[in-house]
């Protein structure tokens, strides 16, 4: 069983107000979900200078973000993911699809492993989701 990440730790600890409890609770959840998920930090950049904590399993299952007020979980393959608890509430066109917690919601634990354990079990089986974003139209094209 994989051990918490430093950088993933670093992450959890700079967050200062209460998304700093969501964040834990998500992490905790995920592990629940997939006792040998690995942790990683990616994207980090001048905005975003810690970046992101990215949960793996045979490819990226899923990442977690603190936003303005609210924490985000992003499942990449989330549009081919059942949702019987219509959980998913952000990120619902192309093939991702995220899960918004504001400060002061109440985690539906139980849904969140469901979709953290068929996300993995989505790697094991090495699918990958076929559903593609539309590409964004070219600029200054003149339509005749």
């Amino acid at each position: 069983m994989p051990g918490p990440n430093r950088d993933v730790d670093a992450i959890v600890d700079a967050t200062q107000d209460e998304r700093r409890v969501i964040l834990a609770r998500l992490r905790e959840i995920i592990h629940a979900g997939d006792p040998d998920i690995v942790e990683a930090v990616k994207w980090r950049k001048p905005s975003s200078p810690l970046g992101a904590a990215v949960f793996e399993h045979d490819g990226i299952v899923c990442i977690l973000i603190p936003l303005k007020g609210r924490v985000r979980i992003s499942f990449v393959d989330g549009s081919c993911l059942p949702d019987p608890k219509k959980l998913f509430n952000a990120q619902l066109n192309g093939k991702s699809r995220a899960i918004d917690f504001p400060v002061g919601v109440k985690i539906d634990a139980a849904g969140v492993k469901a979709l953290v354990r068929e996300g993995v079990e989505r790697r094991r089986r090495g699918e990958r989701s076929s559903v593609r974003a539309p590409k964004p139209r070219a600029k200054n094209r003149v339509r005749r």
